[in-house]
């Protein structure tokens, strides 16, 4: 019989102890056990890609975490050994696509998929409370690291009833590992426009004087975040309105990123090609194959600095669950 809540409320009281002294040992294993607990597949592609993702987390932690920390519940431990053996294999020397709480969101958006809601409103609006009730679940089971704080909504003009496609905010711990997943994100994950626009300030603030990525969609598409905690609606960051041309009268400049536009507009560019066809950079500077590369190798530099001040194998091979 798999794992399920109810043998961790009958778990050894010391692992129970052990857990409330850490915020990230606390949090990751209570993630883990939500998504084992929501999903209704066994094995999960979903639940295989979080414990890779936050067994990564752990191992390049500081002080670092190795799986039999984090799955302190020795069940559940064999359990998720026999069921994912991978995440348990490659944490240690391959790299994550993307971090733990979008996965979750991926696991939220296939659940309300099977209610067989009828329209894409509706379906907005039950992952978003969904997601929400997620994190209040866990909040109380003060889990309150490695969760995003937004969820962004974007889809394509006319919105009436079109396709929506979600995003969450970077849900990491500490500035190392979120330098380290951004630019993974950005050679791994997110669609190439979003990718450049990004590289065009990583990893830090300042715009590269040789390279601009960055484009203009705001008439192309609706883009909505939420906050996570209170359910309002957010708007976009001086951050966002630099990459995406998105409209904004914040100034706050946060981590390029980092912020739940990145994902949401990512994937819907990588499914609406009409969209995507009309997008036209804001400079011309990244035509020049050249100066691409040298964007390229600078992220891939960046990562390898990070990676080694977290002592991780820097040889750049991507986590891929098994299908």
């Amino acid at each position: 019989m798999f794992y399920t809540s109810t043998h961790h409320k009958s778990a050894d009281k010391r692992a129970e102890e052990f857990l409330k002294q850490d915020l990230f040992l606390r949090s990751a294993f209570k993630i883990i056990d939500k998504m084992v607990n929501l999903s209704p597949d066994r094995p999960s592609v979903l639940v295989d890609e979080v414990l890779h993702s936050i067994f990564f987390l752990g191992i390049i932690h500081s002080p670092p975490y190795l799986p039999q920390a984090i799955v302190s519940n020795n069940e559940m431990l064999k359990e998720l050994q026999k069921w994912y053996p991978q995440p348990f294999n490659f944490y240690s020397t391959q790299l994550p696509k993307r971090s733990p709480f979008s996965c979750v969101l991926d696991m939220i958006i296939y659940l309300t998929g099977k209610k067989g809601l009828l329209t894409e409103e509706a379906k907005e609006s039950d992952i978003i409370e969904s997601l929400r009730e997620v994190i209040s679940d866990l909040k109380k089971d003060e889990a309150i690291d490695l969760i995003s704080s937004a969820i962004c909504v974007s889809q394509k003009k006319p919105i009436q009833d079109s396709v929506r496609y979600y995003g969450v905010s970077m849900s990491t711990s500490g500035r190392v590992p979120g330098q380290i997943m951004v630019a993974a994100s950005c050679l791994g994950t997110w669609d190439p426009y979003v990718a450049d626009a990004v590289m065009t300030y990583y990893p830090g603030k300042v715009k590269k004087n040789y390279f601009d990525g960055t484009f203009q969609i705001q008439e192309l598409i609706r883009c909505q975040a939420f906050s996570l905690t209170k359910g309002d609606q957010m708007d976009p960051c001086r951050s966002c309105g630099n990459l995406f041309g998105l409209t904004t009268c914040q100034k706050n400049v946060w981590a390029y990123g980092n912020c739940a536009e990145a994902e949401s507009i990512s994937n819907l560019l990588k499914n609406e090609n009409e969209v995507r066809g009309q997008i036209r950079p804001a400079s011309d500077r990244n035509m020049d194959e050249n100066n691409w590369q040298r964007a390229i190798e600078s992220v891939v530099n960046d990562l390898k600095k990070w990676l080694k001040s977290v002592r991780f194998n820097q040889h750049l091979q991507f986590y891929t669950p098994p299908i």
